[in-house]
């Protein structure tokens, strides 16, 4: 049985370049977007979203934030210290 099939991706804390690109998957798919439309209105293109979505450790962050923004996504950055997350 494949892990990964039974993770569910979370809004929450992000540590990888896999867990911004299963977020923006989930948001997606949530609002029955297809790549191709996300991608569009995002300003990028197809393979760009898709390399997005699996965790590509060099997208470009412009547009990472471009498609963030169209799908209605936001980053907080904090320091550990102040961490809303700290019992992950």
């Amino acid at each position: 049985m494949n892990n990964t099939s039974e993770k569910k991706p979370s809004f929450g804390r992000i540590k990888t370049t896999k867990d911004i690109g299963e977020a923006v998957r989930r948001k997606r798919k949530e609002q029955g977007i297809l790549q191709e439309k996300a991608a569009g209105l995002s300003g990028v293109g197809t393979k760009f979203l898709s390399q997005l979505e699996n965790g590509k450790e060099t997208a470009e962050i412009g547009k990472i934030m471009q498609v963030l923004r169209t799908l209605g996504l936001e980053i907080y950055i904090y320091p550990r210290s102040q961490s809303p997350f700290k019992d992950q």
